[in-house]
């Protein structure tokens, strides 16, 4: 390809990363086209083979060849790579590695090949639910194909375990059908074929420090870049913030690091970006895969930018161009960054949210600052897509800073000047939809 400009097409582009991506192409010849939009592909029922066909079709239509195909959207994005790179004969993941990923039970028993660092776990019948053999209350509960912890439940006895199932089995077919459709493109072995994609996972609960590790997997030889914090609310699964570099001991995050790099062998997962969820439990010393996401994580991305000197998209496009990746470290303007959530925990009609105005002077004070205004003006918080299972999200703030203090300082004053108004619900309509 010599030094001509380079042709990425990105599904599901938004502007936050289109300006993340642009750090890249400063110094190389890309250029980036949206390629379907995140609405397009993220919103109402999934149906995967009209999307694929869409994006295909899209591709056919551009003037110019496309070099590479890339998302950093979960499911179905993370799918939809895979198999629009085969059809056009460009670098990327196996289907079937991607899948291996993604079909929580499978995951789950490829993870068992090569460690044991993962919780008990089993299928339950949504139809008449019971705890899988092995495991006892509490548990979690969730669909082997959901994104955005949606659908995720603990249970602590069987009224709470018979009432997730009833809302999985209510919701799941959104994203479970177009998981069967994804099944029927590959060879099953039986027990992934027996289950399908709308079965129900269920798995021990275990604790402790929440982590990420971010890695590449080139000429299938998987590496760990970096060790993400995920810290949350005090008394809740929902998370308070993102921060880089991990605060973990250096021997902890190396055996997180060669885990990692274990299963993503196993699985056979190359030519692609990787981030794997861990609990290390402190007072055991124990550490547990969470789950296995076959792509970057987006929210991170500009935590390595400030820390490292690079957003992590950097991997994902030389991977998908047949490149070998690279990444610089700790060559960025600040010491430790973080993505903050602003959630609230009970249902509410937004009445108001922060104007142009208040975020550019918010920006004026910390020139670093990126904020998203996740919550709509007007409309119900219970309505918006992508939310977990227990709180609603308002906005993200990414920061930079310093240290740690200086981290949490900076993340107060914008509290400050990010005004919200919110009107709760407090009729019998409030349950979750």
């Amino acid at each position: 390809m010599g030094d001509r400009t380079k042709n990425i097409a990105v599904l599901g582009l938004d502007e936050r990363n289109l300006m993340l991506l642009r750090e890249i192409a400063r110094s190389e010849p890309y250029r980036f086209h949206a390629l379907l939009t995140k609405e397009e592909l993220m919103l109402g029922d999934v149906s995967l083979a009209r999307l694929l066909d869409e994006a295909q079709a899209r591709l056919g239509s551009f003037e110019f060849p496309v070099d590479a195909i890339v998302g950093y959207w979960d499911f179905p994005v993370s799918s939809m790579v895979p198999v629009l790179c085969t059809r056009s004969g460009l670098p990327g993941p196996s289907l079937e590695s991607v899948v291996k990923c993604e079909h929580k039970y499978w995951s789950r028993l490829e993870q068992r090949k090569v460690t044991d660092s993962h919780p008990g776990f089993g299928i339950i019948d949504l139809d008449d639910p019971h705890p899988p053999p092995g495991l006892s209350f509490p548990m979690w509960v969730k669909p082997v194909k959901s994104f955005c912890s949606d659908l995720a439940f603990k249970v602590k006895d069987p009224d709470e375990l018979a009432e997730a199932a009833t809302e999985i089995r209510r919701g799941a077919c959104r994203v479970g059908e177009a998981f069967d459709f994804l099944l029927s493109m590959l060879e099953l072995p039986p027990e992934i074929a027996k289950i399908g994609g709308l079965a129900c996972l269920a798995e021990e609960e275990v604790g402790g420090v929440q982590v990420t590790a971010e890695g590449y997997c080139a000429d299938a030889e998987p590496r760990v870049y970096g060790v993400v914090d995920s810290l949350c609310y005090p008394g809740s699964s929902s998370f308070l913030r993102y921060q880089y570099p991990s605060q973990l001991p250096a021997d902890v995050q190396e055996r997180i690091a060669a885990i990692s790099r274990n299963v993503i062998r196993q699985i056979g997962l190359s030519s692609a970006a990787f981030n794997i969820e861990y609990f290390w439990d402190p007072d055991q010393d124990k550490l547990n895969i969470l789950e296995i996401n076959p792509r970057l994580s987006q929210s991170h991305a500009p935590l390595f930018k400030f820390v490292d000197g690079a957003p992590n998209h950097l991997c994902m496009v030389k991977l998908a161009l047949g490149e070998e990746p690279f990444m610089p470290h700790r060559q960025g303007d600040f010491a430790v960054a973080a993505k903050w959530f602003l959630r609230t925990f009970a249902d509410a009609v937004v009445r108001s949210v922060p104007s142009e105005e208040d975020v550019e002077r918010l920006r004026s004070t910390f020139p670093e600052a990126i904020v998203d205004v996740v919550a709509d003006r007007g409309h119900r918080l219970s309505d918006l897509h992508g939310q977990d299972s227990y709180s609603f999200e308002l906005a993200d703030l990414y920061l930079a800073a310093q240290d740690e203090g200086e981290l949490i300082r900076k993340y107060r004053r914008c509290l400050e000047m990010l005004p919200f108004s919110l009107a709760e619900i407090h009729d019998s309509d409030c349950s979750r939809s």
